[in-house]
């Protein structure tokens, strides 16, 4: 076991469904001997892959949460092949506080691996994930959306693999999940081994890694949740974890690589022009941003940087310089399962 002061109260190598907690020791004022509890769910049912689940990555992205929590009571040890290992609140703090960062020690989890076993709470997490859960997994699939900033359309992230072999799984998992996008990276980011993601994480073990931007904004999506919840029984399935789920006909991916995005070089209010999926040619108008504390000011009038479709947008209407705005991408190819 690789040194960590986290400790689980689930057996990974038992039979059966267990739940409990991650215990991260975290000694404060009001509790001198505390732990943080990180919640976790391990179904194992003989033979088969082993595959990592994950939400509350961002503790502001929801549908992933909800999604991995239903199916933590819908499935039962029979009902599977192999082991789930379920984190529905990843970073729990953060989660639990509905932040992207961990209040505690303003830690982004998902830009802090491989952490540390002795560091902040955050880097704890990351190096329990990395050291501990990795090295037992052939799978790991990350949940996330745009978070309180942004807002996606159901979109699936992937690699193009490090063999052959690897890049057809890949195309397979993105086929059986079935999102309207796929964001492929074409080069870094990714599964790319020095990547301080979740995914960087799984490439540097050997896992193979997918993940998932699934809406935004600080709400829930009733159809991006339904779609998500599909998607998941649809991955299980295809990985041979969930053999008795029939799925539905595919509805196809539009494969999409992102070229470039559009940020506030201003403060004020935004007016976007633009949503999720429409389609821009370089130099549009995309929105404005209104400035009523001089009101007599002119809007500045943000244009878009590059042609192709809009991937992403802000969510939030008040915006300072830097933040981001728009997301762009474009064709990669169109594939049907």
């Amino acid at each position: 076991m690789p040194e960590t002061l986290i400790s689980s109260e689930v057996n990974f190598d038992a039979e059966g469904k267990q739940h409990g907690f991650l215990r991260l020791p975290h000694s404060v004022h009001r509790s001198a001997y505390g732990w943080i509890p990180v919640p976790i769910v391990v179904i194992q049912n003989g033979k088969g892959p082993t595959t990592l689940l994950i939400s509350g990555n961002h503790g502001d992205e929801y549908e992933g949460q909800i999604a991995l929590t239903k199916l933590c009571h819908e499935l039962e040890p029979e009902d599977i092949c192999g082991r789930l290992i379920i984190l529905t609140m990843a970073n729990y703090p953060a989660a639990l506080a509905g932040t992207r960062i961990s209040p505690i020690d303003d830690g982004n989890l998902n830009r802090i691996f491989p952490g540390n076993a002795l560091g902040s709470p955050t880097e704890m997490i990351a190096h329990y994930i990395e050291e501990v859960l990795m090295p037992m997994c052939d799978y790991m699939f990350d949940f996330h959306s745009g978070g309180s900033s942004l807002l996606y359309p159901a979109t699936l992230l992937r690699g193009l693999g490090h063999s052959s072999e690897e890049q057809d799984t890949l195309l397979e998992l993105q086929q059986a999940f079935d999102a309207p996008y796929a964001w492929v990276f074409t080069s870094g980011g990714g599964p790319n081994t020095t990547a301080r993601t979740a995914m960087g994480a799984a490439g540097r073990k050997g896992v193979i890694s997918i993940m998932a931007e699934l809406g935004g904004g600080g709400t829930v999506s009733r159809s991006i949740l339904a779609l998500t919840e599909r998607g998941i029984k649809r991955l299980l399935h295809c990985i041979g974890s969930l053999p008795d789920y029939r799925p539905d006909a595919a509805n196809g991916t539009r494969e999409l690589q992102v070229s470039g995005s559009v940020s506030a070089y201003d403060s004020g209010l935004f007016e976007p022009y633009l949503g999720p999926g429409d389609e821009v040619t370089e130099g549009d108008e995309a929105g404005a941003i209104h400035h009523p504390e001089e009101p007599w000011r002119e809007p500045t009038v943000i244009r878009v940087s590059h042609s192709g479709i809009i991937l992403c947008k802000r969510f939030q209407g008040q915006v300072e310089r830097g933040d981001y705005l728009y997301q762009i991408a474009m064709n990669l190819r169109e594939t049907k399962q």
